[in-house]
């Protein structure tokens, strides 16, 4: 299936590793261009070196500052001539129940995505068929073991897309979630609680009927999908991609 995405202009936000580097490196798979952010001035560097053709640019931005979003949205926007798709996945993954996470979830997680999208709707109401799509998480749609500040904002980041996706219909613009299960990749969280708590890891591995967690390609491959043209009438919708990870029924 072409995905109709050749010569379009992408936002990533969190996209050196991980599921944010899985779909940077599917969204220039299908031939669009791409300017993504992430805190570490050494893994972008490296990222924009290993992609091909050139189509692919990174800026070094701490996602709760929003001033330094909306410059880095302005500034990529301007680089690739416009913008069609956004894709917010940044996290703080801060699961404790403490102020501190509390503070980080909803400055990195929640703002993060609200300063992402604020700044880049002008550019996307010019794009014609601009497309948002918020990264959310299982953890969002059920009570389990990351239930606290985590989930909560999770919760919150679903309901958000869903607003803007009816607020921003009538502008052509979508707007949908892809909520993951357990992914597992190189430098993950699941990879650090493997290491440093075996015994919980094998808890939850033993959850999925699959008997193993996501990778994060295919995470991405959903949200890649959601970006294109070729899902023009998909929107407010939250894609769990769990591998049939949670009991409840999404009605």
């Amino acid at each position: 299936m072409d995905l109709q995405l050749n010569g379009t202009r992408v936002l990533v936000t969190g996209g050196t590793r991980g599921i944010g580097a899985a779909c940077v490196a599917a969204f220039l798979a299908e031939g669009a261009h791409v300017a993504m952010c992430a805190r570490t001035a050494a893994d972008v560097e490296a990222a924009v070196a290993a992609a091909p053709d050139g189509r692919l640019t990174g800026h070094v931005v701490d996602v709760s500052d929003r001033d330094a979003v909306t410059a880095w949205v302005d500034e990529s926007a301007a680089a690739l001539g416009g913008v069609d798709a956004v894709v917010a996945n940044v996290s703080a993954i801060a699961a404790a129940n403490d102020l501190e996470s509390w503070r980080l979830s909803l400055g990195v997680d929640l703002m993060g995505t609200v300063s992402l999208v604020d700044a880049a709707l002008p550019h996307l109401r010019r794009s014609g068929a601009g497309s948002i799509v918020t990264i959310g998480s299982v953890s969002g749609r059920e009570v389990d073991a990351f239930a606290g500040p985590y989930g909560t904002v999770k919760a919150a980041i679903v309901h958000y897309t869903q607003g803007l996706a009816h607020q921003l219909a009538a502008e052509g613009i979508r707007a949908n979630t892809v909520s993951p299960g357990n992914t597992y990749f190189e430098g993950g969280v699941w990879q650090s609680v493997e290491e440093d708590d075996p015994v919980f890891f094998a808890a939850a591995l033993a959850l999925n009927p699959t008997g193993r967690m996501a990778t994060a390609e295919e995470i991405a491959a959903p949200v890649v999908f959601l970006s294109s043209p070729v899902a023009s009438f998909v929107s407010g919708t939250n894609l769990v991609v769990d591998g049939a990870l949670t009991r409840g029924v999404q009605l």
